[in-house]
């Protein structure tokens, strides 16, 4: 009985998000979002889109150094295509998690065992999500005389997250962990499959202080991101400013990370509203627009990239099994 509650959770949590959506859209007034977004001159939107190409050059940047850290041989080339399908996966899952689907393509590339690729793409996205955090605890202060009780639930989230990955760093702890769960939850004719996966999660773990470098190139990808979006917010006469807006929205940001959503939906307009219309003043419908716009501009836009290359990749694929003797 609990499993099939447990199955069924799964299926509907993620429409929460869909549904908090849905509210907000009937809550506002529909001609003033309307207005709001055709009054954005194209040429924002196109300086907007001009800075994701940096962006995922600097993000994969920092991935190759992860890479070669864990001895993992992909070129630059290669690992910006495997990270732009697994973006685009990523923009239709809760909580981004369909980022992992890059793990089998890096498989097909590479060789290497799943544990370790599954481990260093893990890595790659706790990096850049901590890199938020650093924008994060700085906007959290900012909103302490506001909102004590947000200012509590970040700082909470950031500690628990910290204390889990410094358990999870040192080996024999993280190890005892997976195969306990793999003892006790995995059924018996997975076992053998699961133990092979888990024995190599530990293999060429990287140094702690080589992730460093990558940490702190995650920080300009967020601020380019940032960036991007409150291109939109300039364009809509909103007087919020920029320094307030780069340390405020992660925070928005790190709602949409709540698996109870795809991509965000929903969660991060929802905490933007309440943050900006608390704190500025600003309307509701505006604050509406260039967070749903900037999202487009950043993950929508930057996950069609990743779906073309999947469809080429899948091509590539059929083609070369046809073409087989």
């Amino acid at each position: 009985m609990r499993k099939k509650i447990f199955r069924q959770a799964k299926k509907f949590l993620p429409l929460i998000g869909i549904l908090i959506f849905l509210y907000i859209i009937f809550s506002l007034n529909i001609e003033k979002i309307i207005d709001a977004l055709f009054s954005i001159p194209p040429i924002f939107i196109i300086i907007s889109l001009s800075l994701t190409f940096p962006r995922l050059l600097i993000r994969n940047s920092a991935w190759q150094l992860i890479l070669k850290e864990q001895k993992i041989s992909l070129n630059y080339f290669t690992s910006l295509k495997i990270f732009l399908i697994g973006f685009f996966y990523g923009s239709i899952t809760p909580s981004y998690m369909g980022q992992l689907m890059r793990i089998p393509y890096m498989k097909e590339k590479t060789r290497e065992p799943y544990g370790k690729l599954f481990v260093n793409s893990m890595i790659e996205l706790v990096i850049h999500t901590l890199s938020l955090y650093g924008l994060m605890v700085i906007g959290a202060l900012i909103i302490i005389g506001k909102s004590i009780e947000l200012f509590t639930i970040v700082i909470i989230w950031i500690f628990s997250v910290i204390i889990v990955l410094i358990f999870f760093v040192k080996k024999e702890r993280g190890e005892k962990v997976f195969f306990t769960i793999i003892k006790y939850l995995i059924p018996k004719k997975f076992k053998t499959s699961f133990n092979s996966f888990a024995k190599t999660f530990y293999l060429d773990f990287p140094r702690i202080k080589k992730l460093i470098l990558p940490l702190i190139i995650g920080l300009f990808t967020w601020i380019i991101i940032f960036t991007q979006e409150y291109i939109f917010v300039f364009a809509l006469g909103v007087e919020i400013p920029y320094l307030y807006f780069l340390f405020l929205f992660p925070i928005a940001n790190t709602a949409g990370f709540l698996p109870i959503t795809f991509a965000g939906l929903g969660t991060r307009e929802f905490t933007s509203i309440f943050l900006f219309s608390t704190l500025f003043n600003v309307e509701i419908e505006k604050i509406f627009v260039f967070t749903l716009v900037g999202f487009i501009a950043t993950d929508i836009f930057t996950g069609f990239i990743g779906f073309i290359l999947s469809l080429i990749e899948t091509r590539e694929k059929v083609n070369n099994i046809d073409f087989v003797p």
